[in-house]
């Protein structure tokens, strides 16, 4: 009989990644964070991770991403592994579940890493058959990723945002939309990052990643590499501004899988997440924001107003609204203190 955990849907608030070295201090802390996410393939099996997992799944929101299923393999899934990501979510009911759009095995040989596909009619077949499959052995709807891509198909017929539209309309799927892969794959293929994104059904895009990346120069040319191992960049940050203008707001992600920091600096990065798509929500309202720049990487970041803090849905910013308040608490007790001795 599966565990059955209390219902927290992924909101619309930063979360960030889980990684083994932060287990023990999330479950000791209990810090706040929107939600967590996961790597389907690290919690296949038993193991005191898989242990923890359970224990965090009862305070946080859950989402499962999948990194091994090889949505565009021509043969077709394999069935132990999509059996055990049928028990992953069986066993964390997760409130999201995503996958890429890419390919990793091949006549079974396991490629260690995330392939693009070539754009045309026939892959899209391809997909639309394994994310069908993907979905009804799930019994839900899956979130399929954007890829980071350093090469293209000179005869793909189509763009990637044209195939995952397309890939929505056949299958009901849903998209998560990777901002660091949009800006790593436009430098890379020269194309115009922002019209990707305008390009997608906006209605799809149900979670957002956000990562950093290394840069390359190979014979005077600049290659971006999507290593998920350094702080989300300012052009990044830009690109996610222009995505949750265009969209609203998203369940959006910290990830960060190479030179993994502490946990504060994920945490940190959460919190700006959260701070940038306050403001344009703020601002879409039409009020006037409360204090100037805060943070050089971003475009005129601004606080929301006061009077709504407590209101505010973001889990950052309600904590810093909570510590203001117990700070304002403190100061009145003190001056209360010193009026009494004095």
């Amino acid at each position: 009989m599966p565990k059955t955990f209390p219902i927290h849907p992924v909101p619309c608030a930063a979360g960030i990644g889980l990684r083994s070295i932060h287990i023990a201090e999330m479950l000791s802390r209990r810090p706040a964070a929107g939600w967590l996410e996961v790597h389907a393939e690290n919690y296949m099996g038993q193991s005191a991770a898989v242990d923890a997992l359970e224990k965090l799944r009862e305070i946080y929101p859950l989402s499962v991403h999948g990194v091994g299923l090889s949505l565009g393999g021509a043969s077709g899934l394999d069935a132990t592994h999509l059996e055990r990501l049928r028990l992953v979510c069986e066993r964390f009911q997760p409130a999201i579940v995503s996958e890429h759009l890419a390919w990793s095995v091949a006549d079974g040989a396991y490629l260690n890493d995330l392939l693009p596909l070539r754009y045309d009619e026939e892959a899209l077949a391809i997909v639309a058959r394994n994310v069908r499959r993907l979905q009804d052995t799930l019994k839900r709807r899956v979130f399929i990723e954007n890829l980071s891509a350093y090469l293209a198909f000179a005869d793909s017929t189509m763009t990637e945002a044209e195939f995952l539209s397309e890939l929505v309309s056949r299958t009901g799927c849903g998209l998560l939309l990777d901002v660091n892969n949009v800006y790593v794959s436009a430098n890379n293929l020269d194309f115009d990052a922002p019209a990707f994104i305008d390009a997608l059904p906006p209605e799809a895009i149900g979670e957002i990643h956000l990562a950093g990346h290394a840069v390359n120069e190979a014979d005077g040319d600049v290659i971006l590499i999507d290593d998920h191992g350094s702080h989300v960049p300012p052009a990044v940050w830009s690109l996610y501004a222009h995505a949750i203008r265009k969209i609203g707001p998203r369940p959006t992600l910290i990830e960060w899988d190479t030179d993994v920091p502490p946990l504060e600096v994920l945490l940190g990065e959460a919190m700006w997440a959260d701070m940038l798509a306050s403001r344009i929500a703020f601002d879409s309202r039409g009020e006037a924001p409360l204090a100037a720049k805060l943070d050089s990487r971003f475009e005129a970041m601004t606080l929301p107003r006061r009077d709504d803090e407590n209101g505010i849905r973001f889990p950052a910013l309600a904590a810093i609204a909570a510590v203001r308040a117990a700070s304002r608490d403190a100061a009145a007790d003190r001056r209360r203190a010193g009026h009494v001795l004095h």
